[in-house]
């Protein structure tokens, strides 16, 4: 089986750092150690000392590949693998082979080599790489169409960077060794500047340095190794959510800074029940401050809080942790135990912690917790059961008392405690053990009366009566918290189904959310916002404006106006807001869509247009052009009679062909809006007669009612002469023979009216608005229906000179095109108006 051959890239910053020159280098230092090292292509872009370099290594003639009748140089692939050297050389890895190569790009050649167990060293700008591709084109505004993926990088056994320093580049540059002289000028002024080879020369390093951390990783997983290698300091900062986390981060930014290359890494993390709640405003507030610190945020879930929080500082390699001193004070300690820091410390191993004392440390006073999962009205309650029952227990036991019922009075009094136990939880609990205790010295032990405990097992009998106490109420107080939590996921589950049902049924999904939001956390007023713009609301803000901030999108941000939410209620938020998100993506499509649809109806008018100009313009063109030859090819031999046959066709050709150019171009000059309008009084019929002789229409085809009286119009009477024409053309072709088109003239208010009415098969009322459209001809398929564009012009002259044209149903069937226009007043002005 062979062995893959190994792959070692030279990657650069820009072109001219010295990357060729370095791989045919390392190809000489190779050959002279007895390898067998070929040249498989190199571009020496007639650099004179690159091509220098290449003296003395054997070199694979290239290929010659033809592509529309012009011979391009390729790499041999079939004779470098025939050949199989120990080591090739391959320039360029992200080139693009010619069209009809083996390959289409040469990496995919590499490739190759390398599965023949060929060693290849090639070379690549950091342009080239696919995942850097656009931050590369943002830098220096050129797009780069040649791109190697990613994995087939990463995949290299070696990556170098050939590094040089911008200014050296450019002084190279300047100095004529890496461009010719007509470029130098262009390339210093434009894709060298001086910022843009920082920007790459950074770029470089940081991707280089990401690929080793990677491997660093992929090592240490590969090998088991858990413990940290401090390559470079990653410092993670423990966030609780409280006013301490601002102090934290700076001072492990600080910590960062140190060292080059360090990393600041700040971690919240939530408990798994979600009743540990930290405060959501100030953990946003937080989060962007390590956004300007240059660090990242990470939100993990764990009951454990310091095994969480050393865990994940492991899986990041971490250096160093930095946390806040406790903020409990020392007697609060001595009840709850040893707190997070002291645990950390104990299980970091060899990640050093930083404890950062703050502000608040130490200031809580805190006792165990007093109320538990428990509510309010069960701990009343067990406090009533204990001051009731107590009583009312020791009297039941006093009418009943005897020397031989001392057992049954102290099981008694443990049940009662246990009782309020079940009720009230720990201290209601605490507090019936101690009143059963003494009850029960004062009133059934001898010498009664007396609070007096002189024998041990008495003390045991009390301390007992409270460990029962406190163990119950443990138990208790688990129960109702696991109960809580189930009532409250029952409670999110449905919440999130009505919110859900509620985008689905309503027709603003945004809206809808926003409404359920607020009603689901009774907050006062809830604002989606991008920018200073309000995309909705629903409710009213705080005068005070006091909020909490989520981000939905990078332009989204979600207000909850209100008090804080908890722990609990954040997970919900997080559905709420994922939902938010996919909507406004959804609102955002919508509105790409609405935006391509007018590109998509310009590529229907283009298709309709490329489609009209095949047949229609061809047709009288083919025709002139036919006459033309035709008389050159007869010459003198033409009869009289011939020649002024053809000359007549040429003529009515090139005329038809006139008229749809200049169709065509006063199309274009309506679209875009620069059609020059001559707005003179004009009295229709100077504009119905001539239009009637140029269509050659009579008596016999069209009929007449003139009833404007003198009012006349406020139009461009050659525009309104083609409008007549354009109607009355289509108005003839579908009449039925013999009926004649009807034309009339009325005012109506200060319009004057003209109407041309037919009695053909009309147009439907859902088709009325596509009449009016460039191209269509609505089913018309004979030669002589031109490029449907009369209707489109004749809409556009009459809006132009401000009036309106509209299609109406004939009575009794047909189609009445009515055009309105201004009546001329002294008022109006009448010099030229250009649209």
């Amino acid at each position: 089986m062979t062995t893959r051959g190994r792959l070692r890239v030279l990657l650069g910053a820009a072109p001219g750092v010295g990357k060729t020159f370095a791989m045919l280098e390392e190809g000489r230092r190779l050959l002279a150690e007895g390898k067998d090292v070929v040249i498989g292509i190199v571009e020496t872009h007639g650099r004179s000392a690159t091509a220098a370099m290449t003296d003395g290594i054997p070199v694979v003639e290239r290929t010659r590949v033809a592509h529309r009748g012009v011979e391009l140089d390729e790499m041999d692939l079939g004779a470098l693998l025939t050949r199989a050297p120990s080591v090739a050389l391959v320039d360029e890895l992200a080139h693009t082979n010619a069209p009809g190569s083996r390959n289409d790009k040469r990496w995919q050649d590499v490739q190759e080599l390398l599965a023949a167990g060929i060693d290849v060293i090639s070379t690549l700008n950091i342009q080239h790489i696919e995942s850097l591709n656009d931050v590369v084109e943002q830098i220096t505004g050129v797009p780069q169409r040649e791109t190697v993926p990613d994995n087939v990088l990463r995949s290299a056994d070696q990556i170098e960077v050939v590094d040089l320093a911008p200014q050296a580049l450019r002084d190279r540059l300047a100095g004529g060794f890496v461009y010719p002289a007509e470029r130098i000028d262009a390339a210093l002024s434009n894709y060298f500047r001086l910022g843009n080879l920082t920007a790459l020369r950074e770029l470089a390093l940081i991707w280089l340095a990401d690929e080793v951390d990677q491997a660093l990783k992929g090592y240490r997983a590969e090998h088991g190794i858990d413990s940290t290698w401090e390559a470079r300091e990653r410092v993670v900062v423990a966030l609780t959510g409280g006013p301490e986390g601002e102090t934290l981060l700076r001072r492990g930014s600080r910590i960062a800074a140190r060292s080059a290359g360090g990393e600041l890494i700040a971690v919240h993390v939530t408990s798994q029940d979600g009743l540990r709640a930290a405060n959501p405003a100030v953990l946003t507030d937080q989060r962007a401050l390590v956004e300007k610190l240059n660090g990242t945020y990470h939100q993990v879930i764990g009951e454990d809080i310091p095994t969480a929080l050393v865990e994940f500082a492991r899986s990041v390699n971490a250096t160093q942790l930095v946390l806040g001193a406790s903020r409990r004070g020392r007697f609060a300690g001595a009840f709850t135990g040893p707190g997070i820091g002291a645990t950390v410390v104990r299980e970091s191993g060899d990640i050093d912690v930083h404890m950062v004392n703050h502000a608040a440390a130490g200031r809580r006073f805190a006792l165990p917790p007093l109320t538990g999962a428990l509510t309010r009205k069960r701990r009343v309650l067990g406090l009533v059961l204990a001051l009731v029952g107590g009583p009312a227990l020791t009297a039941l036991l006093t009418l009943f008392r005897s020397p031989d019922s001392i057992t049954t009075d102290v099981l008694s009094y443990q049940l009662l405690v246990v009782a309020v136990a079940l009720v009230g939880g720990i201290w209601p609990a605490l507090f019936a053990a101690v009143l059963s205790g003494i009850t029960l010295d004062f009133l059934f032990i001898e010498p009664l009366y007396t609070v007096h405990i002189h024998e041990p097992h008495h003390l045991l009998a009390i301390i007992l009566y409270v460990i029962i106490a406190s163990m119950v109420s443990f138990i208790v107080d688990r129960a109702a918290r696991y109960t809580r939590a189930a009532r409250r996921s029952a409670a999110e589950s449905e919440m999130i189904q009505t919110i859900a049902g509620s985008v689905l049924r309503g027709d603003n999904a945004i809206q809808a959310l926003i409404d359920r939001t607020r009603e689901a956390f009774q907050l006062p007023g809830v604002r989606l916002m991008a920018g200073e713009t309000v995309v909705a609301r629903s409710g009213e803000p705080l005068p005070d404006s006091r909020h909490t901030t989520v981000r939905i999108t990078d332009e989204a941000v979600l207000e909850l106006h209100g008090a804080d939410l908890a722990a609990s209620e954040r997970r919900l938020l997080t559905v709420v807001t994922s939902q938010l998100a996919a909507a406004l993506e959804h609102q955002r499509l919508e509105k790409t869509a609405k935006e391509i649809e007018p590109i998509a109806a310009s590529d229907r008018v283009r298709g309709a247009l490329l489609s009209a100009l095949s047949h229609d313009l061809r047709r009288p063109l083919a025709a002139a052009a036919a006459a033309v030859g035709g008389l050159r090819a007869a010459g003198p031999n033409l009869g009289r009679k011939d020649k002024q046959e053809l000359l007549d066709t040429a003529d009515e050709s090139l005329t038809a062909l006139a008229t749809l150019v200049t169709d065509l171009l006063d199309v274009s000059r309506l679209q875009t809006g620069v059609l020059t309008i001559a707005a003179l009084p004009t009295d229709p019929a100077e504009a119905i007669a001539p239009a009637l002789d140029e269509l050659h229409l009579g008596p016999t085809d069209v009929t007449l009612a003139l009833n404007h009286d003198d009012a006349i119009a406020h139009a461009d009477p050659v525009l309104l002469q083609r409008v007549l024409v354009n109607l009355l053309t289509n108005a003839h072709r579908h009449s039925p023979t013999g009926v004649p088109v009807h034309v009339s003239t009325s005012t109506f208010g200060d319009q004057l009216e003209i109407r041309i009415i037919d009695h053909g098969p009309g147009v439907p009322a859902d088709k009325r608005d596509d009449i009016f459209l460039p191209f269509q001809r609505l089913g018309d398929t004979d030669n002589s229906s031109g490029l449907g564009l009369g209707l489109a012009l004749s809409r556009g002259f009459v809006e132009a000179m401000r009036g309106v044209l509209t299609p109406e149903d004939t009575p009794g069937g047909g189609l009445t095109m009515v055009i309105s226009l201004p009546i001329f007043s002294a008022g109006h002005d009448n010099t030229e108006e250009r649209r």
